[in-house]
């Protein structure tokens, strides 16, 4: 079986087409074709139902799946172990994480990890929560975080910090300096969260937000979707509406006071962010430092003391 066959595949499968594929392989559409035909012709079956200009996975396709995402990882794995016998340095290691975890304090402890190793390559890619699990298992990524564990088997996922999320508001809105009356004072507010995603996207972040919002009886409140992190900060600041964020996110902005944390105890919640890598993968030395570099991150926090701390 050659490898460019099942690569051919995976690429296929994940894009859900052939054109989408042969681009993300730089094939043209022809070679693309012509591998996934000589795979279907060694496996003795078709791998996928042609559907206009999209493709789905036959249950042939599905069942050779995981071991495609499986064959192409350990080949991976291998390429990384003769590294580390050849002693070619740190090398390359690649982190999924979602997007909103990218703080200030997680990409100054980054950089003096490049700074401690400096042959290594470190490669960053963002993704819902879902999909860094996705690229994990498919040994696209070395580590991923994310919000919450996953159970899959072939993952290890270790909870390694409890984000908290913070409700804040311009530094001239009533709630900056306290409103005895907090029921009434959010009555009637606009809220800038991310779009909603479904229940079975596994979007621990948008879903904490929405069970927020519900238990403090906003959940008819009106909702402005902003999909940026930082979009939902600018337009806090200039009082679009209210948000509620990642701690980690708002260190610069509460200390130069551009916005202010409300003070509302059940507004406040905190998420799990765990750390996952492939079970049984071949853990290079980047890869090691890589996560020891994350498991000490939140304790070493390059953050102010006291910095996004509402009563």
């Amino acid at each position: 079986m050659e490898l460019d066959h099942v690569e051919a595949f995976l690429a296929i499968a994940r894009s859900g087409g052939f054109a989408r594929g042969s681009a993300a392989l730089h094939l043209s559409q022809p070679a693309m074709s012509r591998r996934i035909q000589l795979l279907e012709t060694e496996l003795g079956a078709p791998l996928f139902d042609r559907l206009g200009r999209g493709v789905m996975l036959t249950e042939a396709g599905r069942a050779f799946l995981p071991h495609a995402r499986a064959i192409l990882a350990s080949i991976r794995d291998g390429i990384e172990a003769v590294n580390a016998v050849r002693g070619t340095g740190p090398g390359t290691v690649t982190l999924a994480l979602v997007g909103t975890l990218a703080s200030s304090s997680l990409t100054a402890r980054l950089r003096r990890l490049c700074e401690e190793y400096p042959g290594l390559d470190l490669r960053l890619q963002t993704a819902l929560s879902t999909e860094v699990s996705g690229l994990v298992l498919r040994g696209d990524a070395e580590l991923g975080l994310r919000y919450g564990t996953d159970p899959d088997p072939d993952l290890v996922s270790v909870v390694i910090h409890q984000e908290r999320l913070v409700p804040v508001c311009p530094p001239g809105h009533p709630l900056a300096v306290g409103q005895t009356d907090l029921a009434g004072a959010l009555a009637g507010q606009r809220w800038l969260t991310f779009p909603s995603r479904p229940a079975t996207s596994g979007d621990y972040y948008t879903a904490a937000l929405q069970q927020l919002l519900a238990a403090n009886g906003l959940g008819a409140a009106e909702i402005l979707p902003v999909d940026s992190l930082t979009a939902q900060k600018r337009m806090a600041e200039a009082g679009f509406g209210l948000a509620i964020l990642p701690e980690s996110s708002l260190h610069e902005e509460l200390r130069t006071g551009t916005l202010c944390a409300i003070s509302a105890p059940t507004l406040t919640a905190t998420i799990p962010v765990a750390l996952l890598r492939r079970r049984n993968a071949f853990q290079s030395g980047a890869a090691r430092a890589l996560a020891a570099a994350l498991t000490d991150w939140p304790e070493n926090s390059d953050a102010p003391a006291g910095a996004g701390t509402s009563s």
